[in-house]
């Protein structure tokens, strides 16, 4: 008697990690990314661009949204830095 054949679901996608950790969703679901060069040189650097650093600009330009939403087809799970702590204080 001939084996039944196993029917394979979808397949998942895999996500581009170094992606999922560059870029996050908005609420509204507008696609955001942080500044690149953060950590370089920042000793010399005046107290008012190292604050500029940790804004989260909006992309432009639909060939790059589209290029990010499928490197990362699961963003809106992902946190920009999972290690990151939360505010609040521990005791």
């Amino acid at each position: 008697m001939p084996r039944k054949a196993k029917s394979h679901g979808k397949l998942k996608l895999k996500t581009h990690k170094a992606t999922a950790k560059r870029f996050r969703l908005t609420g509204a679901g507008k696609l955001v990314r942080t500044k690149g060069g953060k950590s370089h040189f920042r000793r010399r650097r005046s107290e008012r661009s190292k604050r500029l650093f940790s804004e989260m600009l909006p992309v432009e330009g639909s060939s790059i949204i589209k290029r990010v939403r499928r490197l990362a087809p699961y963003l809106s799970r992902y946190k920009a830095n999972p290690n990151a702590r939360t505010g609040g204080s521990s005791k």
